[in-house]
């Protein structure tokens, strides 16, 4: 995986964006009838990505899946889909791969009425050594887990139209967690970009939100340090209580930002999390 400096040029509201019709809910179908949607991140069936991918399509909607450097484990996996879809490759931090992106893209779905942002990745150097991470691999960390959720967007609107939208994942960045540390500071930085993506797509009528999930036990999560100290302390808290494998629930309030049901939220983060992150210490 390469890293690049920050792309430069003309503002997100800059961009040529084809206009598609919006169309209201369906009064019948799948929340998501009729939708086409790109979704990142689908590694394992344990992933949020895999739960939302396959809830994409049991309500109704036609996806691209993207992948990177393990394409056949994309392709196998995507494969227990309920219909496989195309996979295409994408680095998020290569601006060669971004450009070619809505081509390849639009061969499969023509357009895209919505995307999730599903990555993350940090070396190993900034989870669990906060104070000696160098600043090459926290840069790496920041340029993937949080600048690729506006290089994805910004890729893809010229094939979105008004009523698109744009999700992300996060993990609370009020608060340092235990062995997250420079992670915690990218999903920072990740959610202002939300906000700040939020404002400069909101005049073309595109949504920009995130989802704040607790600590689950996916591919990801296994790489934090002190993990499963987080996650039993999370189920003792939250006042629903928390599955640390259940990934159902995250997967359908992606689903439910990706659909017209929420016309009027933007720059917001919806937190899945069994409330935890209301209660007081």
């Amino acid at each position: 995986m390469t890293t690049t400096p920050p792309v430069t040029g003309s503002p997100v509201t800059e961009l040529p964006v084809t206009e598609l019709p919006v169309t209201a809910p369906p009064a019948t179908g799948g929340l998501l009838a009729g939708k086409r949607i790109v979704i990142t991140g689908v590694i394992t069936e344990r992933s949020i990505a895999f739960a939302a991918a396959r809830i994409a399509q049991e309500q109704g909607a036609r996806i691209v899946l993207t992948g990177y450097g393990r394409l056949s484990l994309v392709e196998l996996v995507s494969r227990r889909l309920p219909e496989k879809p195309p996979v295409v490759e994408l680095d998020v931090t290569d601006p060669g791969h971004l450009a070619r992106l809505p081509e390849l893209v639009g061969e499969h779905l023509g357009g895209v009425d919505g995307v999730l942002h599903s990555i993350a990745f940090a070396p190993p150097s900034c989870l669990g050594g906060f104070l000696t991470a160098p600043w090459e691999d926290v840069a790496t960390a920041v340029h993937t887990s949080a600048y690729s959720y506006v290089s994805l967007a910004k890729a893809l609107l010229p094939l979105m139209g008004r009523g698109g939208s744009v999700v992300g994942l996060t993990f609370d960045a009020t608060k340092a967690w235990s062995g997250y540390d420079w992670m915690g500071v990218a999903k920072a930085s990740l959610e202002s970009a939300n906000r700040y993506l939020a404002r400069e797509a909101g005049p073309l009528g595109i949504r920009s939100n995130l989802v704040a999930a607790g600590p689950l036990r996916t591919t990801a999560g296994k790489a934090i340090p002190g993990l499963a100290r987080t996650q039993d302390d999370w189920a003792a808290k939250a006042p629903l209580g928390w599955n640390i494998t259940e990934t159902e629930s995250t997967a359908r309030a992606c689903a439910a930002l990706l659909s017209d049901w929420f016309p009027a939220t933007t720059g917001d983060i919806v937190h899945v999390d069994g409330g935890h992150h209301a209660m007081g210490a």
